[in-house]
């Protein structure tokens, strides 16, 4: 079934206010009725890329991947070094370049032109990443509101300014984020009609992107080549454009990996044909995605599960009259089908589910419509024979169901608002110690108080535990600076320093996650350690900020101390609430002390 335009749901939403009511009192309410209003385009733009700059300005690092795939592989493209993981190895071949060098081109322009610290070279493509997910965010709003109407399009609108899904994963350098942009283009291009917009926009998601955010483009096939028999029409587009971005991609790929490669097949076959598949480690019961859906959208993501059944029964309940281009079921089918796939995937992720965040948001707004009306038909329906036209004013008491159900809408925005923020907040309180950390490195570095080694000397910079959550190559102080690993507790492979080139195949690589001892430097050799200062030790784990003849404290932030917080209250922020059953540990920056020590002994 599909929905109709936005004049004509006003007159169909009005439709079961009025189906009792006699025909010359339906003659005067025509005008009494009028379709909600709609933010336009440049408004929607200003308040989505507001929120984008937030979240490129103070939204954590959450995943390592991000970290070691994406922007130290841009590190190397831009200053030659940076950490390779095995995914780049020549020998695997399974990331993509081509993603890499879109962000390499205004990041290189910029650092030319400016010549700034690499922290704001970071920054600066964080923020070109939060303008061009605002572009696609308000392209694709626009879509929802002729598809859907003007209410669903202010609520999708709503969610999808505030969410913490969209905090989390708008300004992040990763393909699933990339994907999550061609999303919003191709719905948009779909719901609006410019079907070569989508077309291009899927085939530049499972290219570019992730292979597998094509499947979000069936829908969008099958409108086009069951429904609108626009068969030589589709093919030609998507033969045209993934043709063309799939040779330039290759081209990209096989230039940096010294061989021919075409990466996108590559990752299928590794993660679908493989013996092992992606399944080493990530690997999480069904309800590990149910718990991030509800955390960074908290009841939006319930309600974007019965977008579909409440559409069907409002249709049926309302005896809405079928209209429009697209059948209730195709455009809301994306979603579904994204979330069958990946909840039934033994390995799981947070940013697996980027790609369908403005669905999640659509959906959710579809649902809360659909709720609205159902009260709106309950409510009139019982005040039915109380309510008559006032013969002097021509007005009747009836209205749009936007406004005799606007507390439902409030009342739920305010929730959501509430939950959404408690969250960001609750992320930002919690994690944001290690940006911090190595943004305090940066400015103790250029005190000659504190940092004491003379300017051409190499800097060692040294993680255990914490080499996960280290931030990129873009936050050491110059490229004397190196980031070494020192032995902890995880048995893991980690990565290595980029070789002479990209092409060349590195050694000790494999791709069964095994322990690589070649990675480890002995701690002596460090100059500078980051840790987190726990309660618990082991030997490979001690509390160096208890080892005052080794080392000494010189920044230290505050870092959740997960294990030991309250679930509810670590997972939202509630002022004057959380710190009283939220446990905090030190992120610290240490320095040694051996080489003052050995100094002092020697002269005594």
């Amino acid at each position: 079934m599909a929905t109709p335009s936005v004049r004509s749901r006003a007159q169909v939403a009005s439709h079961y206010h009025r189906k009792n009511t006699t025909h010359s009192d339906q003659s005067s309410l025509t005008d009494h009725y009028q379709a909600p209003w709609t933010l336009s385009g440049y408004t929607a733009f200003k308040a989505l890329l507001s929120a984008r700059l937030v979240a490129a300005i103070w939204c954590n690092i959450s995943d390592c991947d991000e970290t070691y795939n994406y922007w130290e592989p841009l590190h190397y493209m831009m200053y030659g070094s940076g950490f390779q993981t095995w995914e780049y190895s020549p020998t695997y071949s399974i990331r993509s370049y081509a993603y890499i060098l879109i962000h390499a081109i205004p990041t290189s322009l910029y650092s030319q032109l400016i010549q700034p610290n690499r922290i704001l070279v970071f920054f600066f493509l964080r923020c070109v990443l939060a303008f061009s997910c605002a572009l696609c965010e308000v392209y694709f709003y626009r879509g929802v509101c002729k598809q859907f109407g003007s209410h669903v399009g202010r609520m999708t609108l709503l969610f999808l300014i505030l969410s913490t899904g969209m905090f989390i994963s708008s300004s992040a350098l990763l393909p699933s984020s990339f994907s999550m942009y061609m999303t919003m283009l191709a719905m948009g291009g779909w719901f609006l009609g410019t079907f070569w917009v989508s077309i291009l926009a899927v085939a530049a998601s499972a290219i570019i992107g992730w292979p597998f955010a094509g499947v979000l483009g069936i829908p969008i096939a099958f409108d086009l080549v069951v429904r609108k028999k626009r068969v030589l029409y589709f093919f030609k587009m998507a033969g045209v454009f993934g043709f063309s971005i799939l040779c330039v991609s290759a081209h990209i790929d096989s230039t940096y990996y010294g061989k021919a490669v075409i990466t996108p097949l590559n990752i299928i076959l590794y993660n679908v044909f493989s013996g092992h598949g992606p399944d080493l480690y990530g690997v999480e019961p069904w309800s590990y995605y149910l718990i991030n859906g509800l955390l960074n959208f908290n009841m939006v993501f319930v309600l974007s599960f019965l977008a579909l059944p409440l559409t069907y029964m409002t249709g049926y309940i309302l005896d809405i009259p079928v209209s429009g281009r697209i059948p209730s079921w195709l455009r809301l089918l994306a979603m579904y089908i994204w979330l069958a796939i990946f909840f039934l995937q033994p390995h799981k992720e947070e940013r697996f589910l980027f790609p369908v965040y403005p669905l999640v948001a659509l959906h959710g707004a579809v649902a809360l419509d659909c709720i609205q009306k159902l009260y709106c038909h309950v409510a009139m329906g019982l005040m039915h024979r109380k309510m008559q036209v006032d013969p002097q004013t021509k007005t009747s008491p009836y209205q749009h169901y936007t406004k005799s159900s606007a507390w439902l809408a409030i009342a739920f925005s305010v929730a959501f608002t509430l939950l959404s923020v408690s969250r960001s907040l609750a992320l930002y309180k919690g994690y944001h110690a290690p940006l911090d950390v190595y943004m305090e490195m940066n400015w103790l570095a250029q005190d000659t108080q504190v940092h004491t080694l003379p300017a051409d000397k190499a800097v060692h910079v040294c993680v255990g535990k914490e080499w996960h959550r280290y931030t990129s190559s873009f936050f050491l102080p110059n490229t004397n600076w190196h980031l070494q690993f020192i032995q902890s507790e995880f048995k893991g492979q980690l990565p290595k320093p980029y070789g002479n080139s990209s092409s060349e195949v590195p050694s000790q690589m494999n791709d069964m996650n095994l322990e690589e001892p070649s990675r480890y430097i002995d701690v002596k050799y460090c100059h500078y350690l980051i840790d987190l200062d726990l309660p618990q030790e082991s030997a490979l784990e001690p509390r160096y900020t208890q080892m005052s003849n080794d080392w000494k404290v010189i920044a230290s932030h505050p870092f959740l101390d997960a294990p030991r917080s309250h679930q509810l209250f670590r997972s939202f922020y509630i002022p004057w609430v959380t710190s009283h059953y939220c446990q905090y540990a030190n992120y610290t920056l240490l320095k040694t002390t051996r080489t003052k020590n050995k100094k002092a002994k020697q002269d005594s």
